[in-house]
Formats: structure tokens, sequence, C-alpha cells
């Protein structure tokens, strides 16, 4: 087994858009998009972790790893945590959270991920790419990430706060988030075993629980700036880049 893996959270009822892991683009469902991606990055085994037996057996069609996980959970990194405990046996050093609904991933992030969790520098990383427009400021379903540090000259650095609406914003060195986590298998353990937090519920955002509880999150720099799909409009706008 190798010292990392990639788990990815997978199901089929998502509020805005559900059955979007089935969704095809190119005439491949987007769930294998995001799982063949991660096998192409070639620095970790790759597993999908699903409630939905339609995923799960779609992946093992493929040649895939899948785990059938119970049906509630309150976040995607509970159900993360499940594969890890369950299909893994908590034996991996490093669990990568890579979100389902990223078909256009470049590989190359998550070996970026990888190689900087090795360090052990910090307890969670994560990517973040330019804010090109004042419009990804102002949408909220855009993520933003406030670094300590210019992280295109740094590379990585701390971050400070995540948000959706940055509207009269001053920080200095805001971007656009990535939605791929990597933890140490010690700072998984102890984010599921935290209660929901306050900004976390407000923002719903994940990572907060994270830094309300004084965990350390690095975030990285990558010229990448893949989709995330969310409603039937990111779904048109990605097929738009992808079958080309």
């Amino acid at each position: 087994m190798r010292n990392t893996v990639v788990i990815i959270p997978s199901r089929l009822k998502a509020r805005r858009l559900p059955n979007k892991p089935l969704e095809l683009i190119n005439g491949k469902e987007m769930i294998l998009h995001v799982h063949d991606l991660a096998k192409n990055s070639r620095s970790a085994d790759v597993l999908v972790v699903t409630p939905d037996k339609s995923i799960a057996q779609l992946i093992k069609k493929n040649g895939g790893n899948s785990f059938l996980s119970v049906s509630q959970h309150e976040t995607g990194t509970d159900r993360v945590f499940e594969g890890f405990k369950n299909f893994y046996s908590a034996e991996p050093k490093i669990i990568i959270n890579l979100q389902g609904d990223m078909p256009n991933l470049d590989p190359n992030a998550i070996n970026q991920l990888n190689e900087y969790m090795q360090k052990d520098l910090c307890d969670v990383a994560t990517l973040a790419s330019s804010v090109k427009t004042k419009d990804e400021i102002q949408n909220q379903n855009i993520v933003k990430v406030i670094a300590k540090d210019n992280i295109e000259k740094s590379g990585f650095s701390e971050a400070l706060d995540f948000k959706r609406d940055l509207a009269n914003q001053e920080d200095k060195f805001i971007y656009h988030h990535i939605g791929i986590y990597a933890f140490t298998s010690k700072a998984l353990m102890r984010y599921v075993n935290l209660k929901r937090s306050k900004l976390e519920i407000e923002r719903n955002l994940e990572q907060m629980r994270a830094l309300e509880n004084k965990m350390k999150i690095h975030v990285g720099y990558t010229s990448s700036n893949p989709l995330s799909i969310d409603t039937k409009a990111d779904l048109e706008e990605i097929k738009k880049i992808m079958e080309k």
C-alpha cells in the first residue's frame, strides 16, 4: 500500500444538481473523469467512496476501487474518513480528499499537494489559483482563500481565512480556492472527531472547522483553474471546455 491515498467522495443526491456524478462529458461519466485523472497522477492509490451502488459498480467495471459507504454523513470529509478507516484500515499517512465534481483538474495538482505534505509542515494543505475578475470576488459559488503571503511567489503559505462573499475586502492576497485537501492521518482523525464549528455552518465551508480549532492549513498556488460543477450552467460550461 502506498503512503498516500486519494479518496473521492461521491453521491447522487446533490441538492443543486442531482445525479451529477453520472452526467456524461465527452461520452464518459463525470466521476470516471475524476477517478481517471487521479490515477493519472501516479502518486497515490485511488478510492471512490459512495453510498450509491450505481457509482460503485461503474468504478469497479472500469478497473477502479470503490467502497460502499453508509448513506448519511454530515460532510464529504466524514465520508472520506469512512473509506480511510474501513478500506485502508487507517494505515496511509497522507489522505487527499478530491471532490468528485472537478473533471478538468490537472493531475499534477495532486502530485503538488502530495510532495508538499511529505515535508510535514502543516495539518492540511490545499490549492488556489488567481482571481481574474471582480465577478469571481462577488460570486458566492466561488470560494476564496486569504493567504498570509503571495503564493504566486512563495509557492505555499498559511491560509488565514476562507469566504464566499468578499465585497469590500481589503486583504492583499486573495485567491480562487480549489476544492482539494490533503490531510495527515493524525489531522484527519482529529478533524472528524471535532464538532461542526460556528463558521463552518454559517458559511457552509468545511475547512472553517479546522481553522477555528487551530489546525494549520497551508495553501499552494497552481496555475490550473478547474471548474467545480455545482449547477446545470456549470455542467454546460465544462462540456464546452472538455468537448472541444
